[in-house]
């Protein structure tokens, strides 16, 4: 329950609240109630010899029916102290309607809460409602009194809460918080939040398992040993089973949940790596939103500030390449370009943010990662942890050769937010230094110190660079890099040396592929009466239209029926004049655009080979635009490596120093 902000409550429902003299008069005479029916209960049992449950009237059953109380619920301390001056951690107040099974002094509800903290000067501002079912109380009687509700259903049978439950509950938190704390959460801070709450609300966590998933979730080293709290005796159980241990309190747990834990219990999870596996912990649509909105502003895709900006925009802004064709080749001579391999993997953007790292995929969509991104700390006051950096990248499945076990790596090849900075306007040329200087120098720095916490060995995936080559090493790239490659490739990337980033499509990114991996992403329709396969691309307007005359082949062992209405990714034959079943695009919801495939039929058409690439390539770096460039480029990298051999030697001698005076002594 936060504290923070005092919610804005009418005269009327400051006047709803109990006073103590009148909760004290309603449970005396509730008391004196119960009293007299118990006394009646207990002549009705001298007079007769029947069950307990046929002696109860029937309306006393009913009235009681579905009134179970949560395991240890009575016996436990209502509220605890402050914590952090922002929660004060308690049990789940119960509605009214449990006042018929509760004695009248171990009543503990909303009424009692706000009771309490007003007495103590505090008003209730949020409340976070952590338990696996709706039957405790009515979440409107906190709306009505302008307290907001938030729901973050964690199951139950002694398990951890899920990672989107923690997610959800960061996020309420920091967007409650307004962003107070400004350095990322790790495990050394939370062992003093756990400190705090065991003070706050003894014994703390009891439960080591939870601890534990603590240390995991943030990839830190457990100290050994690792102690907790006995369980206290208002929750050991009072009942036990046949075999002598606990009942579970299944009224902690909805049906739905109790089902969705069996059918999750039932999976098994992937024993091998594939691009479609789904990666992180899912986060809230709250949350989403708001940062798509913020990349989408800083990005300029919703317009400057002070335009009107619509949701509708709110879609994937990473910039796209376009086929290389005939007639953008010419850019090629107008531009000064660098050349690296395009990898067959999945596109994704990172987006840093002291909460957490997200993954976003072409669907827009964010998933947390754990990850952990430390600054090159260049200012004074500059925060030790990236916050709100943007990179765009792709994820690539790494298998060494003679090892059959795979690993996944993340390419980062642009940076376009840089802890808040924008760096659209940049030309590539520095966006791509800084991300060496200010992600991946940093990061590695930190991984080569001894006696680290956090074991980056644990994180999901690595993260790297991916390198850029001077048009002159394209040769070099088709006939020895990429052969040796421990991931597909299928073609390469030329990207302006000099340009800006520009969002979405982007007419001056070129990408070449093999003739036998050009494609075109569409929609699949499989017509319901005749059967026929159906090709539609995407048209202005997010309308979708059919691709008239297009034919499609599928592989036999494909059931083609499971493919209806997915996007599928088709090669051109020209030799049958159709297309051919690639894969099925798990990454994308969307066609492509027609503007795409007419670039894709261009670049097809114009049969721009391997041979014909080179020899190109070959003309183009002989203008004198490029060779000017390249002949300064070798200088420069000349006089870098000079000075850092000088250096090196200057520390040789330095460390040889004090041994010589030793030996002169």
């Amino acid at each position: 329950m936060d504290l923070n902000v005092a919610p804005s409550t009418d005269e009327d429902e400051e006047e709803k609240v109990e006073s103590a003299v009148d909760t004290m008069r309603r449970e005396r005479e509730e008391r004196r109630l119960m009293m007299k029916r118990k006394r009646e209960e207990e002549r009705l049992e001298a007079r007769n010899s029947k069950t307990t449950l046929a002696r109860i009237p029937r309306h006393e059953k009913s009235r009681t029916a579905g009134l179970n109380l949560p395991e240890g619920w009575l016996d436990c301390p209502s509220m605890g102290e402050p914590c952090a001056n922002l929660f004060i951690p308690t049990k789940v107040p119960l509605g009214e309607r449990f006042n018929e099974v509760i004695p009248a002094g171990k009543r503990f509800s909303k009424t009692h809460v706000l009771r309490h903290q007003r007495a103590n000067a505090r008003e209730i501002a949020m409340v976070i409602d952590l338990t696996n079912t709706s039957r405790y109380y009515q979440p409107q009687e906190w709306v009505k009194g302008g307290v907001k509700h938030v729901k973050v259903p964690c199951r139950g049978r002694d398990e951890v809460p899920e990672p989107e439950a923690v997610n959800q509950f960061v996020y309420e938190v920091i967007n409650f918080e307004h962003g107070v704390n400004t350095k990322q959460p790790g495990v050394k801070k939370y062992v003093l939040c756990i400190r705090t709450f065991a003070q706050s609300r003894p014994p703390g966590i009891y439960k080591q398992d939870y601890i534990e998933s603590l240390y995991t979730f943030y990839n830190e080293k457990r100290p050994e040993p690792l102690i907790c709290p006995s369980t206290p005796e208002w929750k050991r159980p009072t009942e036990v089973d046949l075999n002598g241990e606990a009942k579970h309190d299944e009224e902690d747990d909805d049906d739905e949940s109790i089902l969705a834990a069996l059918q999750e219990d039932a999976i098994v999870g992937p024993l091998t790596m594939t691009n479609d596996d789904v990666l992180g912990d899912g986060i809230s649509d709250e949350q989403q939103m708001e940062m798509q909105r913020y990349i989408c502003c800083a990005l300029e895709t919703l317009g400057k500030p002070g335009q009107q900006q619509q949701t509708h925009s709110l879609r994937f802004p990473g910039s796209q390449p376009v086929s290389l064709d005939r007639k953008n080749l010419q850019l090629l001579r107008q531009r000064y370009y660098y050349a690296t391999w395009k990898a067959d993997g999945t596109r994704y953007m990172l987006f840093l943010t002291r909460d957490g790292c997200y993954l976003i995929d072409r669907n827009f969509r964010f998933r947390r990662v754990q990850l952990r991104f430390p600054t090159r700390k260049s200012k004074e006051n500059y925060p030790d942890y990236h916050h709100l950096t943007l990179l765009d990248g792709e994820m690539v499945i790494d298998t060494v050769p003679g090892s059959n076990v795979p690993s996944r790596r993340y390419l980062v090849y642009d940076l376009m937010i840089l802890n808040s900075k924008s760096l659209i306007v940049c030309p590539f040329s520095e966006r791509w230094q800084l991300i060496k200087d200010e992600v991946i120098d940093p990061r590695s720095k930190e991984k080569a110190q001894k006696g680290l916490i956090y074991q980056y060995e644990l994180e999901k995936f690595s993260v790297r660079r991916k390198d850029f080559w001077m048009l002159t090493t394209t040769e070099k790239l088709l006939s020895d890099f990429i052969p040796k490659l421990s991931h597909e490739s299928d073609g390469l990337i030329f990207q302006g040396w000099d340009d800006l980033y520009v969002c979405r499509t982007h007419e001056g990114l070129l990408k070449w592929k093999y003739a036998r991996m050009n494609s075109v992403d569409f929609l699949l329709q499989i017509a319901p009466t005749t059967g026929q396969y159906l090709l539609l691309l995407m048209e202005r307007g997010g309308k979708f239209r059919q691709l008239d005359g297009a034919h499609v082949t599928f592989p036999d062992d494909q059931d083609v029926s499971l493919m209806n209405g997915k996007i599928i990714e088709c090669s051109w034959n020209p030799e049958e004049n159709q297309w051919e079943f690639m894969r099925i695009r798990k990454d994308k919801e969307t066609p492509n655009a027609r503007h795409v495939y007419e670039k894709v039929m261009s670049s097809i058409q114009d049969k721009i080979t391997e041979d014909v690439l080179l020899e190109e390539i070959r003309e183009i770096c002989r203008l004198p635009m490029y060779a000017e460039r390249i002949a300064r480029t070798h200088r420069e990298t000349l006089n870098a490596e000079r000075i850092a051999r000088t250096q090196r030697e200057m520390m040789k001698k330095n460390a040889l120093l004090p041994q010589k005076r030793a030996r002169g002594r």
